[in-house]
């Protein structure tokens, strides 16, 4: 048997070993890991909140906006007070959507294959023929309907390299809501899912800014 203090020598010389050899096994886990591609904060121009995706060449950026600031565009443009309270309240984004392809591929998106998941339901995202076919029904002018068709985002686009294209979108969901939204697009011949989880509605609350 050896002596006691050359057992404890040995202990002793083998922690920094033990340690380095720790370090890199958690250094190397960290390395391996593959960076979210949804990221948010606050948009330095509206001091709203933004949620972005970035990922399989596509790029997609959405800024809420309060209901009183899309409630004060569509009175301008000709909307009737009732009709512009139903978008206002609907939960609606600025949203840009770009092709982020690193090897300028070509991407296909249609808005009306995406899908928002809320309180354990899915359901897809209301295209905008749908709310032109409400505006109809409620008698608004032509002027105010183009005007509308103008301000969504485009429901489908093809996008060439380096190609962005922006405009609201509207969720259909009240104030304050938190929701999930699925994205889906192609690149070239490929069929392409990502998430954005906690989204948030705007709160129906007063805001200073002009449009």
């Amino acid at each position: 048997m050896g002596h006691p203090g050359s057992v404890m020598t040995n202990l002793r010389a083998t922690r920094p070993a033990v340690f380095v050899v720790a370090l890199c096994l958690v250094l190397h886990a960290g390395a391996g890991a593959a960076p979210s591609p949804v990221s948010s904060g606050t948009d330095p121009e509206s001091g709203l909140s933004y949620w972005a995706y970035r990922d399989g060449g596509i790029s997609v950026r959405l800024v809420q906006r309060l209901p009183d600031q899309t409630r004060a565009f569509f009175l301008a443009r000709g909307f009737d007070r009732d009709a512009a309270e139903a978008i206002a309240l609907g939960c609606v984004f600025q949203t840009i959507v770009g092709n982020a392809d690193p090897k300028g591929r070509v991407i296909d998106y249609d808005v009306g294959q995406w899908r928002v998941h809320v309180a354990g339901r899915s359901r897809p995202v209301r295209p905008k023929s749908q709310w032109q076919q409400e505006w109809v029904a409620r008698g608004l002018p032509e002027p105010a309907r183009i005007a509308f068709r103008w301000a969504l985002l485009p429901t489908r686009q093809r996008l060439a390299s380096s190609d962005y294209n922006w405009g609201m979108s509207a969720f259909d969901l009240p104030p304050g809501q938190a929701f999930d939204l699925e994205l889906v697009w192609r690149r070239g011949e490929e069929e392409r899912r990502g998430m954005i989880k906690a989204l948030r509605c705007a709160a129906d609350t007063p805001h200073n800014q002009e449009e």
